[in-house]
């Protein structure tokens, strides 16, 4: 009869469709219900010479189930969170769980790479290591199958993926980023180069996943896991779309958010559930009068940029404005630094005369202090302007400090009796570091984009900080920097919407007007007495 029909085909159609799980899926279902991992908890104990913290027990939980899935991911982690000693401990459960027969490669700024030789020698020194880097090894361009086989991990920087054809030409187990933001412009080589890659699985390392704008999710999602957010030309102009519909707007964040949240894990500081034992931030706005010279050179730059603009357009107009922006900073320094000449005296310039009145009571209490300024040519005058104030000389860093040197510099500030200021360059101290040994921070200059100077502030503010930690940002009153101030806290931040982080201001896209607006001098605000604002 027609039933019995029916059950026939139904049992031969469930013969030839049933799905069975294979030993390979069997496992990795078994390991997504356990977050007990018994092997996996073994091999961390016995092999990484450190005890994990829960919430970074469990990123590496999270990291070995996207390994396992092929997935892929991005781990941004606050910085100071410890990324790395979440890695060191996934690169030795893979080892020793999956046995794999490729090398994994890790990729970092060249300023890092001392770092993650300490890291790997002191918490995994069972895994065998291979830089590739001048600083490290001789014969460095050149390593085939055969010599990759001694290694279980490769290291090498952003500037020489482009350079070493063998490493494009590699298969690799994992490819991992550090300070992925370096990969955030999609045009750049580095980015190319990168995106080149050939690894079974894709990692990101960041704690500022959104630096600038949505296209920084986008290049690093890009490498990840490409296609996934579209092209690049349709992920920005929808972009672009939205950006004026409110509506618009919250549901294209709202589907962005779905699409990227599976493959990103990122725990903050601030969470006092992910890490209670972090002793206090306290950020004060450090405000600074002008000296008459400044006053002066800052009005003259003000009127001869607003001369310019006024026969100026296209990319003309954009390195005008850079141009003066860049100058009008420089006077906010020092006279000295944008004349390019003369004696860097403290009473030509409202910082100098506030960083002298700062420190005096930072050496008193013989404490520790972080200097940034994104200028390398003004850290010389700011070196030997601090040794006359602590009776002692510091610790200076900057792109061309070398890099051996730079983990020396490091070790020797966290020392109890070491250097009690250390004067960096924002571009090259800013990330990566650890000097836990200081209790403050001073943002000499503003970069203007908060995820930088926070990356900067976090090489203090960081797990192994048993301080409060106080962080002096200077401004030069009625100045560009005190607007710039008051409109990127205002601004409703972009990142934040979708992750965690600020935007910047892309003064290139203002009108004549408002540039100018923000620029100009008041005068009465600039010369008011000095004081601080938290």
């Amino acid at each position: 009869n027609k039933e019995m029909q029916d059950n026939s085909e139904t049992a031969v159609v469930h013969d030839w469709s049933l799905i069975t799980a294979g030993t390979w899926l069997k496992e990795t279902l078994h390991n997504l219900h356990d977050s007990n991992n018994t092997q996996a908890i073994g091999i961390i104990n016995e092999k990484l010479n450190a005890s994990l913290r829960p919430y970074q027990t469990a990123g590496v939980h999270w990291l070995s189930l996207l390994y396992n899935l092929r997935l892929g991911g991005c781990l941004a982690d606050d910085m100071g969170l410890g990324k790395t000693i979440q890695v060191l401990a996934l690169l030795l459960l893979v080892k020793y769980q999956i046995k794999p027969n490729l090398p994994y490669l890790i990729v970092v700024p060249s300023s890092l790479l001392g770092n993650w030789q300490a890291e790997i020698i002191r918490f995994a020194p069972s895994l065998r290591f291979f830089v590739a880097h001048s600083s490290a090894e001789k014969d460095f361009k050149q390593m085939d199958e055969n010599g990759l086989k001694n290694f279980d991990v490769v290291f090498t920087t952003y500037s020489l993926l482009y350079r070493l054809p063998w490493l494009t030409k590699q298969s690799w187990d994992m490819v991992i980023l550090d300070e992925a933001q370096l990969i955030k412009n999609p045009t750049a080589k580095q980015t190319k180069a990168a995106k080149s890659l050939s690894g079974k699985v894709r990692f990101v390392l960041t704690g500022t996943p959104i630096e600038n704008s949505l296209m920084d999710l986008w290049s690093l999602f890009d490498f990840i896991t490409p296609g996934l957010l579209g092209s690049q030309k349709a992920f920005s102009q929808y972009g672009k779309k939205t950006q004026e519909n409110g509506k618009e707007r919250g549901n294209f964040f709202t589907a962005l958010r779905a699409l990227v949240n599976p493959y990103i894990l990122r725990r903050l500081k601030s969470d006092k559930t992910i890490i209670a034992d972090l002793p206090d931030k306290t950020e004060l706005n450090a405000y600074c009068s002008l000296s008459k010279q400044q006053i002066s050179l800052y009005q003259q730059a003000i009127e001869e940029l607003a001369y310019k603009l006024k026969h100026s357009d296209g990319m003309q107009r954009r390195g005008l404005i850079l141009a003066y922006l860049l100058r009008l900073k420089q006077i906010c320094n020092h006279p000295c630094q944008w004349l390019g000449h003369g004696d860097y005296r403290d009473e030509d310039s409202g910082k100098f005369m506030r960083l002298k009145e700062l420190c005096a009571t930072i050496a008193a209490k013989q404490e520790k202090v972080l200097i940034f300024t994104q200028f390398r040519e003004v850290i010389p005058a700011l070196a030997a302007y601090l040794a006359a104030i602590f009776q002692k000389e510091g610790l200076v860093l900057h792109g061309g400090t070398n890099i051996k040197l730079r983990s020396k510099l490091v070790r020797s500030f966290q020392e109890q009796e070491g250097a009690l200021f250390f004067v960096l360059s924002l571009k090259a101290g800013g990330t990566g570091l650890n000097l836990t040994g200081a209790q403050h921070v001073i943002h000499f200059d503003r970069w203007w984009n908060p995820a930088v100077e926070n990356q900067a502030t976090d090489r203090a503010y960081r797990i192994g900080q048993k301080k409060n930690v106080l962080v002096h940002k200077f401004i030069s009153r009625g100045t560009i920097e005190e607007k710039i101030d008051t409109l990127i806290n205002e601004k409703k931040s972009l990142s934040k919407e979708v992750l965690a982080g600020n935007g910047e201001i892309s003064f290139t896209e203002l009108s004549n007007e408002e540039l100018l607006r923000i620029v100009s001098l008041d005068i009465h605000r600039a010369m008011e007495d000095i004081s601080y604002k938290y």
